[in-house]
């Protein structure tokens, strides 16, 4: 009697206390690393460096690329777009979308093989939905990343021997909401999600700024515009934050929070000209904050340069469903398998040819305690579109010496996303001419751009000396050219042809 009333107290506390290796990974929307655990001084930000504090930052994490959907389809795929096909945004008119044999490598689809109950609350902005597909969505307002995390404490605290994913996907700090009309200034700047007349989210404590103290960005100009504009961003991080606070609450309150892996970062940069849709270092550059309880070696601030391809691969590693000899899913689910008998896949092109044959990126779950250990030397990232209107492909390869930006399009002007070309911060000095400044740049040549554009990136973090026609570096530029051809070739990017044809 007394053994069977031990294997009831024992089962009521597995209930009680959930499974081991849980994840919560946190992705925002349109944010650098502008958060107190990267040194910024102003961000109002205890969470998530409190998070920081007991986990890994990383110093060098890298997107792919700055744009919305085509980050979130690497993110959640692990495959650089050009072999995942989402090139641009998923809504409306856009339509891009993965190929549909990403199945076998979606982020929620091998999590969910893996023994994970997966779910979503936010922003999604991936197609289709069958390949990228969570089983359960809940609802959430992705501009109260308070509300949101309160509608995910039920599926947190579940009774369920599964352990849980969930994706959470704010959308703050992205423009948004309209102007601020209090503004003494005849451009006025947008509100960033925040609530008119200093007003609040629902259980949101929010936090202002005062423009006089905001810190400007390299390639932002420090004019009032700018400086109104970024307080309103930096009141929308300060949102998040809380989101973040509330999600660690609820986590400590169902003792899991040692149990669960968190994962914050941003799909690219701020949303300001100069780094969202860029492919300079303000639209690349993200946040990347990871606390893995399991792990004895906390609060690391770690050198190596990481990209968000490798996040699915590192998800699944922690879950125990990586194969490290594939570098895929352990239960790897053919695709051919998975599509036969759905007639509406039947003539679909499903994807590149050859297939795909694992994951480009790789788990950085090894070396989150080890500051100084190397995981890519080299970075690969790209740009197509935006919004469909929006051409202008870019490709990148970036070390520790040197960053190579080709400007396929170069002869076209650079077409801004249209959040960003009425924005107030870019607007108050296109307004003055082509040679007022704009952070490292005038804005002639930031909307004129040369065809390449190559940086001595451990001299010049800023990007502000283009060194493509110096002679002096003519042997790098040559070097940097060919590792972008050999990565455009093994991705099988179509754009490639454009090193013969022009």
């Amino acid at each position: 009697m007394r053994f069977f009333l031990s294997l009831l107290i024992l089962a009521g506390s597995l209930t009680a206390y959930g499974a081991e290796k849980n994840v919560i990974f946190i992705i925002t929307d349109d944010e650098s690393p502008t958060l107190g655990c990267y040194g910024d001084p102003v961000a109002k930000t205890p969470a998530i460096d409190e998070i920081a504090a007991d986990g890994t930052v990383f110093l060098n994490a890298f997107a792919t690329t700055a744009s919305c959907s085509a980050s979130r389809s690497v993110v959640m795929s692990g495959l650089h777009n050009h072999l995942n096909g989402q090139y641009g945004h998923q809504h409306s008119y856009h339509k891009f979308a993965s190929f549909l044999d990403v199945v076998s490598y979606s982020l929620p689809r091998v999590m969910a093989n893996a023994g994970y109950r997966t779910g979503h609350i936010g922003k999604y902005h991936v197609a289709p939905e069958e390949v990228y597909h969570y089983e359960h969505y809940m609802k959430g307002e992705a501009r109260n990343p308070v509300q949101m995390a309160n509608a995910s404490k039920e599926f947190i605290t579940a009774e369920s021997d599964k352990p849980f994913f969930l994706y959470y996907a704010t959308s703050d700090p992205h423009r948004g909401g309209g102007k601020d009309e209090t503004s003494e200034r005849e451009l006025k700047p947008d509100l960033f999600g925040n609530k008119p007349n200093d007003g609040s989210h629902k259980g949101v404590d929010e936090v202002f700024y005062d423009p006089a103290e905001v810190v400007i960005p390299h390639f932002l100009t420090d004019t009032p515009e700018t400086r109104e504009e970024l307080a309103q961003y930096y009141q929308s991080i300060s949102r998040v934050d809380q989101g973040v606070a509330r999600l660690v609450e609820i986590l400590k309150e169902a003792d899991l929070y040692d149990k669960t892996m968190i994962v914050f970062t941003a799909d690219h940069g701020m949303a300001f000209a100069g780094g969202k849709t860029t492919v300079y270092e303000g639209g690349l550059r993200v946040p990347f904050v990871v606390r893995n309880p399991y792990e004895p070696n906390r609060g690391v601030k770690h050198n190596g340069m990481i990209s968000h391809v490798d996040i699915a691969p590192s998800l699944l590693d922690f879950g125990g469903g990586l194969d490290p000899k594939t570098n895929r899913p352990k239960d790897f689910v053919d695709p051919k398998e998975y599509w036969k008998g759905k007639p509406y896949a039947a003539k679909e092109n499903r994807g590149p040819r050859g297939g795909i044959k694992s994951y480009h990126g790789k788990s950085w779950l090894p070396i989150l305690g080890k500051p100084n250990a190397e995981h890519w030397e080299t970075i690969f990232a790209s740009h197509t579109f935006h919004e469909i209107q929006m051409y202008y492909p870019m490709r990148v390869v970036r070390d520790r010496e040197y960053k190579l930006i080709w400007n396929i399009a170069h002869p076209l002007p650079y077409p801004f996303a249209s959040d960003l070309w009425v924005a107030s911060s870019f607007q108050a000095q296109y307004q003055q001419s082509l040679d007022a400044p704009y952070g490292q740049k005038t804005v002639g040549e930031y909307i004129h751009r040369p065809q390449f554009e190559l940086f001595k990136i451990d001299e010049d973090p800023y990007e502000s000396k283009n060194l493509a026609s110096d002679p002096a570096h003519r042997d790098a530029l040559v070097k940097m050219q060919e590792k972008l051809k050999e990565f455009q070739k093994e991705m099988k990017d179509p754009w490639i042809m454009k090193w013969e044809y022009e």
